[in-house]
């Protein structure tokens, strides 16, 4: 009966140890003190890249005049309403505008595209108002997280702190100290690392994401421990189950 009490306390302190957590592990923000302030240099602003889909509205004090540059599909057909095309950038990084023609916009802010179509719509139009959205602007968001996927994301700009709450923030198995974001650029996948225990997370150059970034979180020893034991978890489970059932029925008869 003893070996059935120290196989039991056995199992139960291996459950305790590799399921325990410290402080440094995963507190945010640890170095940060009250009313304490950082001042945020980062001039992060969103690039259009190849593939990115580009709504872009153009509009006037005269409907007329500025119809010609905004694209519609559905138009009369069957009654339903017309839906506005949206603009891919293709493998060049360029878009083909109604009579402009090609514009190169990869690489450009749309603040810098506002300025560059205010300017070539300027033998058309007087003081046309520029709307653009990017369309696909998404992130995914993988590993230790409590609900991994790829969100949509409303606006220009997004940090890696919103991102990680769209997904239901880190599980306590994710390491926090080492969080890799894969960007990019080009063709070519770069990979940034965050820590995210520092309040000079802010400073990485991928506290703000651009579209299309992956944020992975890896899972530390305790998670690495309980997936690869899994089956045999399930097994020592079952096992320290009997141990009991035996134990209480031995007791009983005494």
């Amino acid at each position: 009966m003893k070996i059935y009490v120290r196989s039991i306390v056995l199992l139960l302190g291996i459950t305790f140890v590799t399921s325990c957590a410290s402080r440094k592990e995963v507190v945010y923000f640890q170095d940060t003190g009250d009313f304490e302030t950082l001042v945020n240099n980062n001039d992060f602003v969103s690039k259009f890249k190849v593939d990115d889909l580009v709504s872009i509205h153009i509009s006037s004090l005269n409907p007329e005049a500025s119809a010609p540059f905004n694209l519609f599909r559905g138009a009369g057909e069957g009654g339903f309403q017309a839906e506005q095309v949206d603009y891919l950038v293709d493998q060049a990084g360029e878009i083909d505008f109604p009579v402009i023609g090609k514009l190169k916009i990869e690489g450009l802010s749309p603040e810098e595209l506002r300025l560059l179509l205010r300017d070539r719509l300027s033998d058309y139009l007087k003081d046309p108002i520029i709307n653009i959205r990017l369309r696909n602007f998404t992130v995914t968001v993988l590993g230790e997280v409590n609900s991994p996927g790829t969100y949509p994301v409303n606006g220009e700009q997004i940090t890696i702190l919103e991102a990680l709450g769209m997904a239901g923030d880190l599980t306590i198995r994710g390491v926090r100290q080492n969080v890799l974001v894969i960007r990019d650029f080009n063709g070519t996948k770069v990979y940034n690392r965050i820590d995210l225990t520092t309040k000079e997370m802010v400073k990485s150059p991928v506290f703000y994401l651009t579209q299309n970034d992956v944020v992975y979180v890896e899972p530390n020893r305790s998670g690495i421990t309980a997936s690869s034991l899994d089956n045999r978890a399930n097994i020592a489970i079952s096992i320290a189950s009997i141990l009991i059932t035996s134990t209480v029925l031995i007791l009983s008869r005494q």
